[in-house]
């Protein structure tokens, strides 16, 4: 019988490999994959309680927030908060960072940056849907409250990033810098177990995903990457397939697996992009990039951007690397025209 490895098994053999851990950061973790089954068990009886459709409010960015949002986002949250090793939060439901401000979490050496649930307008359908997120160092003493400038920070500064997303089966794939692993949820012992070690994204890819019903809204540069995309060339393998759920996870975790790109452009209606920084793009950003794919926002590498808020927005292209590439050499010249 095949040894099966859980989470909880695989973080601590990590910490094994480093001389000065202490276990904190692989408590945190711990309390992420709490959270994330408690969130999945929610998810998947949400046709059988009063859990589905609008909450009746809006969040900062002015979307409507389902219900499963708000029980997401606490979930976390309060897992985080017991977790005893995280000192702060930034989250997509919330406009100003949360700080724990009790004597054990003002000692914690993490800050936390999610989004509880993407692609929740996808709830009432049954599409997968997915939680990202990030974890960095605080900036702040030990001992003081967590302030912005811990929020604020590269992407490349990044501990760990993941995403869980729940669909056929619940998967957890994170990166703590050392490469990327998927666990996927055994609801018989209710535990992740390593099923996609070590993932590795194609060089090259073969669909692309974009909401092609912006078309008339995308900068000249993407209308002629799609047009590139669509036409047929044996040598190159196209055309290629477009495949689009419009669930950021969904769509980014068929593409690291199969190969492909992701792209979510600025627009007319959304000048400067629509995805969030600092817990959407960094997080996929150096997922990607240790899964070694690329991640840019059509010209500049994501992992180099200092965030200017937590709710920040940019174009984001991420996926194999030579998709990447050549989506910003049609940028480069196109828009430059």
């Amino acid at each position: 019988m095949n040894k099966v490895t859980t989470l909880n098994q695989f973080i601590i053999e990590q910490q094994a490999g480093v001389p000065q851990a202490t276990g904190g950061f692989s408590c945190l973790l711990h309390h992420v994959g709490i959270a994330a089954k408690k969130v999945n068990r929610e998810v998947n009886k949400a046709g059988l309680v009063d859990i589905l459709g609008r909450a009746g409010s809006e969040n900062v960015q002015g979307e409507d927030q389902q219900k499963l949002d708000i029980y997401a986002n606490e979930t976390f949250l309060s897992e985080l908060k017991a977790s005893g090793e995280c000192c702060g939060v930034a989250s997509e439901e919330n406009q100003d960072i949360i700080v724990f401000d009790d004597g054990l979490s003002r000692d914690a050496k993490y800050i936390f940056c999610m989004d509880p649930l993407d692609g929740s307008s996808n709830i009432d359908v049954n599409v997968s849907i997915g939680t990202i997120f990030s974890v960095y160092r605080r900036k702040s003493p030990l001992g003081e409250v967590a302030n912005i400038d811990d929020f604020l920070q590269q992407g490349c500064d990044q501990v760990a990033a993941g995403y869980v997303i729940y669909g056929s089966s619940t998967m957890l794939v994170y990166t703590a810098g050392n490469g990327v692993n998927g666990f996927t949820l055994d609801p018989s012992i209710g535990e992740f177990c390593l099923s996609h070690p070590n993932i590795k994204t194609p060089e090259n890819g073969f669909i692309y995903s974009i909401n092609e019903g912006n078309y008339e809204k995308f900068p000249v540069g993407v209308k002629k990457y799609i047009k590139y995309c669509q036409e047929t060339d044996k040598k190159t393998k196209r055309p290629y397939t477009s495949r689009y759920i419009g669930s950021l996870v969904a769509d980014f975790h068929r593409n690291l697996l199969k190969g492909g790109i992701f792209i979510y452009p600025e627009t007319n209606s959304h000048p400067t992009g629509k995805l969030r920084l600092l817990y959407e793009c960094n997080p996929i950003a150096f997922i990607a990039e240790q899964a070694g794919g690329l991640a840019t926002d059509g010209g500049n590498r994501i992992l180099d951007m200092t965030p200017e808020n937590i709710h920040q927005r940019i174009p984001f292209y991420t996926g194999s690397k030579n998709m990447v590439t050549k989506v910003g050499e049609f940028l480069k010249f196109f828009n430059n025209i």
